[in-house]
């Protein structure tokens, strides 16, 4: 049965969130740069949205899997992804899903900054960041 106004209203704790070009909660990590718009609180878990941008020529944060789908649009330059077993070359524009349990890494072998927005589902992946930024302090990203 679906929800009233008033039930959706009274179930509803979260405020809206509008955010600008450039806006979130930054992770700089030498040639990649992770910019979060919305985890936790703001989904109430439910997903994880942010940004990733790599320099050119910049590998990623090497292949990995995990249970949370990844979800990839790309927004500018042309970012290599390995999904499965394949690399492929996904320029602006691009939709790259890698279901949970996917073995998947990204990189940029281009010549001109690239960028994807990310969605992780279920959220909550945010709170590792400290630990991930500080890991590439101490292992910069390679070039490719």
């Amino acid at each position: 049965m679906p929800m009233t106004s008033t039930e959706a209203s009274e179930s509803s704790v979260r405020a809206p969130l509008v955010l600008g070009p450039g806006e979130g909660r930054d992770y700089p990590m030498g040639r990649i740069r992770a910019l979060f718009k919305a985890d936790g609180d703001e989904s109430a878990g439910r997903y994880s949205i942010s940004e990733w941008w790599l320099e050119p020529h910049t590998q990623g944060p090497g292949a990995h899997q995990h249970a949370e789908d990844d979800v990839f649009y790309v927004l500018e330059g042309v970012m290599s992804f390995l999904v499965g077993e394949r690399w492929v070359h996904a320029a602006a524009g691009s939709f790259v899903l890698a279901p949970g349990g996917v073995l998947h890494d990204f990189e940029n072998r281009g010549e001109v900054r690239a960028g994807v927005l990310n969605f992780s589902v279920p959220g909550g992946f945010e709170p590792a960041m400290p630990a991930i930024a500080g890991w590439f302090a101490e292992n910069p990203p390679g070039h490719c």
